[in-house]
C-alpha cells in the first residue's frame, strides 16, 4: 500500500463510519498521512480524527476509536494504534508496501506525487524586484501546479538576464493592485551577479536550497564535484541510478518490482548492508508526495530541495548493491533492486525538474 492508497483508505474508513451512522460529518476530500511524530509508532500517522472531532461533536480520541476497526481489517494494514489526543498510527505490511510503492513510482515516472486532477485553486504569486524572490516564486508555481492549482506569477520588476542565465520567467511585470500585496519575499542574496555567475543549475540551487528566512550563499562551493556539495550528491545519485539501468541491460536483465532482500553476497565490503539501506530509502521515497504537497502549500521549494538530498543520501549506499558482482547471476532480488534504483532516478529527476534544474544521466 502506497501513501496515496493509504490516504484513500483512511477516507474510505471515514465514509464507511458515516454510512454506518457512527459519525455525522461531511467526508473530507483529503486525508494527510505522514511519518509518525514524537510519541507515535508504526509506519504512518493520520490526524484525521482531530480534523473531524468538532463537526462530529466528539473528542478526537472518540473519533479515532470509531475509525480504527474500519482500518484494522484492510489488506496491507497490520495494526492501528491510537496515541496522543487521537492520532491514528498505522503499521503496514512492509514487504507488500515496498513493492507497491516502487510499482507506483515506475508507473507515474517523474510525475510521482502529482495530483491526479486540477483541484480548483487559483493562486496569484507576487514578488518584489529581486532575483531570489522571482526564482522562489517561479519554483513555487511549479509545485502548486503539480498539486492541481492554477497559478499566475507576477513581479514588481524583472531583468532579461535572469531568463537567459537561470531560465526564470514570470507572467507579468509591474506594480500590482493594492489588493494584491507582495506574498513571496525570501531574504535576498547579497548580490544577484554572484548567483548568475554560477549558471542555471547551481545558481537556482543556491537560491532555492536555503529556507526563505536564511540568506543564501552564492559562492563556488555549489560548483564543486564532490560529496560536500548537496547538489552534486543529488545529481550523482540520479546518474548512478540511470547507470544501473544501462549496466543491467548489458548483463541481460531488466527491472521488476519485488522484495529487494535476497542474496547480499554482492554488497561491497565496508558498505551498509542492503537490509539497512533499503527501508530508509523506501521511507524517503514514500514521503515524496507529502513533501511536494507541503512545499506547494507553504511556497517553500527549499523543503523539496532538502528532501531530494535526503533521498540521495539514502540511495547512495543502496545503489552499490543493485548489480550482481563477480560470478553472481542476476536474480529476482537484483531485478527488484534495479526497480527500486529506477524509482530513485524518477523521484530525483522529477524533483529537480520542479526546481528548474537539470538531472543529467551522466556526471
Amino acid at each position: 500500500m502506497t501513501p496515496v492508497e493509504l490516504s484513500r483508505t483512511v477516507l474510505h474508513a471515514v465514509r464507511r463510519a458515516v454510512d454506518a451512522g457512527e459519525l455525522s460529518v461531511a467526508v473530507p476530500t483529503r486525508a494527510v498521512v505522514a511519518p509518525p511524530g514524537p510519541g507515535g509508532c508504526g509506519d504512518y500517522a493520520s490526524s484525521i480524527a482531530l480534523q473531524l472531532a468538532r463537526p462530529a461533536g466528539q473528542t478526537p480520541f472518540q473519533v479515532a476509536e470509531v475509525l480504527r476497526p474500519y482500518l484494522v481489517g484492510t489488506d496491507g494494514i497490520t495494526d492501528v494504534v491510537l496515541t496522543g489526543p487521537g492520532f491514528l498510527n498505522i503499521s503496514l505490511d512492509r514487504a507488500a508496501a515496498g513493492v507497491g510503492l516502487v510499482g507506483e513510482i515506475l508507473r507515474r515516472g517523474d510525475r510521482y506525487g502529482y495530483a491526479d486532477r486540477p483541484d480548483g485553486r487559483v493562486v496569484q504569486l507576487h514578488c518584489p524586484h529581486d532575483l531570489r524572490a522571482v526564482v522562489v516564486a517561479e519554483s513555487s508555481a511549479r509545485l502548486l501546479r503539480s498539486q492541481g492549482a492554477l497559478v499566475r506569477v507576477t513581479a514588481e520588476g524583472f531583468e532579461d538576464v535572469w531568463t537567459s542565465v537561470l531560465g526564470v520567467a514570470v507572467d507579468a511585470v509591474g506594480h500590482a493592485p493594492a489588493e494584491l500585496p507582495v506574498n513571496v519575499r525570501p531574504v535576498p542574496a547579497h548580490g544577484s551577479d554572484d548567483a548568475l555567475s554560477l549558471g542555471r543549475d547551481a545558481g537556482r540551487w543556491a537560491l532555492l536550497h536555503p529556507a526563505a528566512h536564511d540568506r543564501p550563499r552564492t559562492g563556488d562551493e555549489h560548483l564543486v564535484q564532490r560529496e560536500s556539495n548537496p547538489l552534486f550528491r543529488v545529481r550523482y545519485a540520479h546518474a548512478r541510478a540511470r547507470a544501473a539501468t544501462r549496466n543491467a541491460a548489458d548483463l541481460g536483465f531488466t527491472a521488476e518490482p519485488g522484495p529487494v532482500t535476497g542474496s547480499d553476497t554482492g554488497t561491497p565490503t565496508g558498505t551498509a548492508p542492503l537490509t539497512d539501506a533499503a527501508p530508509e530509502l523506501l521511507a524517503a521515497l514514500a514521503d515524496h508526495p507529502r513533501v511536494l504537497a507541503a512545499a506547494a502549500d507553504h511556497r517553500a521549494p527549499d523543503r523539496l530541495a532538502r528532501h531530494l538530498v535526503a533521498v540521495a543520501e539514502a540511495a547512495l549506499p543502496f545503489l552499490l548493491t543493485v548489480l550482481p558482482r563477480g560470478g553472481e547471476k542476476p536474480s529476482a532480488a537484483h531485478r527488484a533492486r534495479l526497480a527500486l534504483a529506477e524509482a530513485v532516478g524518477a523521484v530525483l529527476a522529477g524533483g529537480l525538474a520542479l526546481l528548474g534544474i537539470d538531472a543529467p544521466d551522466h556526471l
